[in-house]
């Protein structure tokens, strides 16, 4: 195993001092120490994987240097566009150092969401023409990766890969952490919800933790999962799936369950939601102010104000709760009014550690849910 310290030196040696990103677990333990070693303007946790291509790409143009841009293979996807169109050889040719977490690597065992990815990583590199290594888990070998990524870098001015398996760093806990004291986990604030809607009600749940606590809620009071849409993958877009649902199923209330770093990654929907004003569309929003599901590094949640960002984007009513009375409080507002409407839940990060993952699949899932979609609203 490479220690967290050793790999940021390495890097540091070759003058790769800037970050941007998405957290990943794989990776949670060499970002939690860039964390507590970098400098605010040069460790930008990103909005969304595309967003840290460009903010590399920025610092290059102002410094000449190359920046790391780490992430999980999921969010390959994301960065397709610049990697194609802004950072390529045959447009601006701009050198960065691609950290990705290898989920789903042939023969290891994963979630569902993560195996085509896993599969298709290596080759989707080769498709994208960026060179790559898989990071050797022994120091001196890693030390010879890294090596040969600075020369790639400084010789042909384009980005290199550096695949990272599971298990490849040493832990390391992040020192510099945020504190709430908020009087509810989102666990708790889920279940509270969850309990609080009728029958007929449909919630789409964003990736990570939260779908995961939804499941376990719905385990444990044996009401079946037919209700909940788990979006286990494509974090952002529980809320346009949501919208999708909306303005379809008119006489339903629809709910998203979201979390504060997957309405971020992809915040343009709300001006959808403001453009189309779905009267039966609720957001939800379990704000913890971190990415709670991948190390629990922070997101901007606080520095932005969701309550105006929403009101903005044309919502017709924002709320927001902490304790369990004003949920209950606002939850009765919301049923008996028209929306669009949003509810941010301040709530404090944190998971049981033997929190389960979904023993039913995504195509069980989708079955089970659109059968309820099609039953009339009683």
């Amino acid at each position: 195993m490479i220690s967290p310290r050793y790999f940021f030196d390495q890097l540091k040696g070759h003058d790769l001092t800037f970050y941007a990103g998405v957290p990943d677990s794989l990776l949670k333990d060499f970002c939690a120490y860039v964390t507590d070693n970098t400098s605010a303007k040069d460790h930008i946790i990103a909005a969304n994987e595309g967003n840290a291509i460009a903010l590399a790409a920025g610092y290059h143009l102002a410094t000449g240097k190359a920046g790391v841009v780490y992430l999980q293979n999921s969010g390959l996807g994301n960065c397709v566009n610049p990697l194609t169109s802004l950072t390529d050889k045959e447009i601006y040719s701009l050198p960065l150092l691609l950290l990705i977490g290898w989920r789903a690597e042939p023969g290891r065992k994963d979630e569902p969401q993560h195996r085509k990815m896993g599969r298709i990583t290596l080759s989707l590199l080769e498709v994208l023409e960026i060179p790559y290594a898989v990071l050797p888990e022994n120091e001196e070998e890693a030390k010879a990766a890294v090596q040969k990524a600075a020369e790639h870098l400084n010789n042909h001015k384009t980005p290199y890969a550096l695949v990272v398996r599971e298990g490849t760093f040493d832990s390391y806990s992040l020192k510099t952490k945020q504190e709430t004291h908020f009087p509810l986990v989102r666990e708790e604030a889920i279940k509270l919800v969850a309990s609080l809607l009728d029958k007929d009600d449909i919630i789409v749940s964003t990736t990570g933790k939260t779908s995961r606590e939804l499941f376990e809620f719905r385990k444990a009071t044996g009401k079946g999962h037919h209700q909940d849409f788990l979006t286990v993958g494509s974090m952002g877009h529980s809320s346009a799936i949501a919208v999708g649902i909306a303005l379809q199923k008119q006489n339903r209330k629809v709910y998203c369950f979201d979390g504060d770093g997957a309405l971020i990654m992809h915040m343009g929907i709300l001006s959808t939601v403001g453009k189309l004003q779905p009267v039966n569309f609720n957001h939800i929003v379990f704000n913890n102010f971190a990415h709670d599901s991948v190390g629990g590094q922070p997101t901007a949640a606080d520095a932005i104000d969701i309550l105006e960002i929403a009101k903005g984007n044309g919502y017709k009513a924002v709320f927001r709760a902490e304790t369990a009375e004003e949920i209950k409080g606002v939850l009765l507002k919301m049923k008996q009014e028209t929306g669009p409407m949003l509810l941010e839940i301040r709530c404090n990060k944190g998971a049981r550690k033997n929190l389960g993952r979904p023993t039913q699949s995504p195509l069980e899932n989708k079955k089970q849910f659109m059968e309820f979609l099609q039953k009339e609203s009683s």
